[in-house]
């Protein structure tokens, strides 16, 4: 069955036209500005400066890392102010990742008090094919296109450059389609690298590959903190992923989460079990990007036919959105700032332009689910809370920032 070849472009341009109209930058977000939600009323904040924002993480000290997609990319911010001069010392290559490969993701060791290592995941690009077949014609001239994920470890001691530069983990699926990367520390001192299937473009990679034990698109993996392969993996840790775009640790179990981009709708929110099959794309809660509409050789569903969302052996989303927000970072909360969203799960939207707060029951089940900060009109893209109890997101724009919401006035 041939599972590539889909088409988004136009989708793609379509989306971003009504987004350029539609959002305000991030400079015309007024600094203390005052919104009301279901449980709390917020005051939002901007740190500005940046460039298409990506990923945020904290170090011990409470100074804030964020990635810069598409520039030069690891920015420091102390005290709330943007540090004009970007910390350096990142590979060369990370300066060319294309925007629709979900990004720069930045993680900061456990242990950085004593090793003082950070860990960035980005998507390597190639100027040959890289290893394998490629589909199509025309193959040397797409070979720029061509991106794999890689994970890099570094030493930071809070100079402006970056040390012990090392590359710990190259995947072997290569692509010149988008996909995410992006990696967490579990509980139990392992790196979880989600790695997105390719099979946005016809040219180079398979939507296949996400079931395909072999390959590296598609998974979530599990590696040792200098990039080895654990001995006690159930092969990588879990398949069928379509594009993991957060991932975080619930505070409670220590279980793995992951929000998913869905196709045309279904996002979804999964809890991350070792050896578990997720599904894609053989199951979703989305309808598959195809330029067949009758599904006569793509070997997909037609367009307007949804697929199956459940099958023998694979794991359902514990909830999805539908239609698609599309979902990107996220967290729990845990402080007492907002006390009214303790243990609510926060999730980031970039089409739907909104901060999700869904509540769970005792049961471990969403019971309900509120959309905030839709007055902001933002492309939210990762969220965090900071050690002082406070959330923070980036927005997903030229002119990005990292937005602060705080407590506000009490209703009248």
């Amino acid at each position: 069955m041939r599972l590539n070849g889909w088409l988004i472009t136009l989708a793609g341009a379509a989306v971003t036209s009504s987004i350029a109209v539609a959002q305000q930058p991030a400079a015309g977000i007024q600094d203390g500005q005052i919104i009301r939600t279901a449980a709390a009323t917020v005051r939002v904040s901007a740190i500005r400066g940046f460039v298409y924002p990506w990923a945020l993480a904290f170090l011990p000290n409470g100074d804030m890392l964020v990635t810069e997609q598409g520039r030069n990319t690891l920015r420091l911010v102390r005290n709330g102010v943007l540090d004009p001069t970007p910390i350096t010392g990142l590979p060369q290559g990370i300066t060319s990742t294309r925007r629709d490969t979900a990004g720069v993701d930045v993680a900061v060791h456990p242990r950085f008090a004593e090793n003082r290592y950070l860990y960035v995941a980005y998507w390597k690009p190639s100027t040959s094919l890289g290893p394998g077949p490629a589909a199509g014609t025309d193959a040397t001239a797409r070979g720029a296109n061509i991106r794999t994920a890689v994970l890099v470890r570094a030493r930071y001691d809070g100079s402006p450059a970056l040390t012990d530069v090392r590359e710990i983990f190259t995947s072997i699926s290569w692509t010149d389609g988008p996909s995410a990367a992006r990696l967490v520390f579990g509980r139990d001192g392992k790196i979880y690298l989600a790695i997105g299937a390719p099979g946005f473009a016809d040219e180079r990679g398979a939507t296949s590959w996400a079931q395909a034990p072999a390959e590296h698109g598609g998974k979530i993996l599990r590696l040792n903190d200098d990039g080895t392969v654990p001995q006690d993996n159930p092969f990588v840790f879990a398949l069928g992923i379509r594009n993991a775009i957060g991932l975080t640790i619930h505070p409670d179990t220590g279980e793995l989460w992951e929000t998913e981009n869905g196709p045309q709708g279904g996002d979804e929110v999964n809890i991350i079990r070792a050896g578990k099959n997720y599904g894609w794309p053989v199951i979703t809660y989305g309808r598959a990007y195809t330029n067949d509409p009758e599904g006569k050789n793509s070997g997909l569903p037609p367009p307007t036919v949804q697929p199956p969302t459940s099958a023998p052996g694979m794991e359902e989303p514990i909830t999805f959105y539908k239609p698609s927000i599309a979902i990107s970072g996220m967290t729990f909360y845990t402080g007492d700032k907002f006390p009214t969203w303790r243990g609510n799960l926060l999730v980031g939207g970039l089409v739907g332009m909104q901060l999700s707060r869904i509540v769970f029951n005792r049961e471990g089940l969403e019971a309900r689910r509120e959309a905030m900060l839709l007055e902001l009109r933002q492309r939210i893209r990762d969220v965090r809370q900071g050690p002082d109890g406070l959330i923070y997101m980036t927005t997903d724009m030229p002119d990005g920032a990292v937005l602060k919401l705080e407590p506000g006035p009490p209703a009248p």
